[in-house]
């Protein structure tokens, strides 16, 4: 079927067209413009031997399985250091930031083998955790929220219940399992997504940022205070925890983190 397009038209689809092109063009070239944080965080010096827990609670069930100290853990083939928390830092950078809308996720966060999994978990303003139990033993989750509700329920075996996580928290929030004293995970609330915690090689990856702009990024970690670090084999002096990054278009590596041995601990 032909369309009979009369001169009166032809202007109005024209423009009606230039206009959607520019707002496909603008998120392409926003997505183009994009910036990637990464980094590793690497254990500098000979990884310490750090003793699984020996459960003395449930000792039936707990017994039976590998409880490792989550406080310090550090790959053995390539020393990145797990569970490192790098987020961008709001009072500095939050008005630099993309607007994202919540992605309102649910986050479950289990009691599995007795230990919590995982034991970091990074949550929006608006999303869900759900506290699961799938062990044959029952727990609890004592979460001392700061700007949200605190909690402290019970877990019976089977079960789960679920919160809603309504605001930021402004530090990771520690979940206990007073039935076992030696369980604890954190929850991080943050207002926008830009964060990440490192995985088993200490990697970190945080993704859309905004190209141009000096950002801000706080970080935390359990096992010790990560100030006086070397970046690119430099000693940094990552002030408060926190470090800045001017930020390009692709991808921003920062290469390897050295962590000195005597800033991090299990104890």
């Amino acid at each position: 079927m032909a369309f009979n397009l009369s001169p009166m038209r032809l202007p109005r689809l024209v423009a009606t067209a230039c206009c959607l092109s520019a707002i496909i063009g603008g998120a392409t070239i926003a997505s183009a413009q994009d910036a990637t944080l990464k980094m590793r965080f690497v254990y500098d010096g000979t990884p310490p031997s750090v003793d699984n827990i020996d459960p003395n609670k449930d000792r039936e069930f707990c017994g039976k399985h590998t409880i490792p100290n989550e406080k310090l853990v550090i790959n053995p083939a390539n020393k990145g250091i797990k569970n490192v928390i790098v987020h961008v830092y709001t009072r500095s950078s939050g008005d630099d930031l993309p607007k994202t809308a919540p992605a309102a996720k649910t986050h479950v966060l289990a009691n599995d083998e007795c230990r919590f999994e995982p034991h970091v978990v990074i949550a929006q303003a608006g999303d869900t955790l759900k506290i699961t139990n799938p062990d044959p033993v029952g727990h609890n989750a004592n979460l001392n929220f700061i700007k949200n509700t605190a909690q402290n329920l019970m877990i019976p075996s089977g079960q789960e219940k679920e919160i809603a996580l309504k605001e930021e928290e402004p530090a990771p929030i520690p979940v206990d399992c007073n039935i076992h004293p030696w369980m604890r995970a954190y929850v991080v609330v943050l207002e926008h997504p830009f964060a990440d915690v490192s995985d088993d090689d200490g990697n970190i990856v945080i993704e859309g940022l905004p190209a141009g702009k000096e950002i801000t990024f706080a970080v935390r970690f359990e096992g010790g205070k990560l100030d006086e670090v070397k970046v690119g084999g430099k000693e940094t002096d990552w002030k408060r925890q926190r470090f800045e990054v001017d930020l390009k278009a692709g991808d921003n590596d920062l290469g390897e983190i050295l962590v000195p041995a005597d800033a991090v601990s299990a104890d």
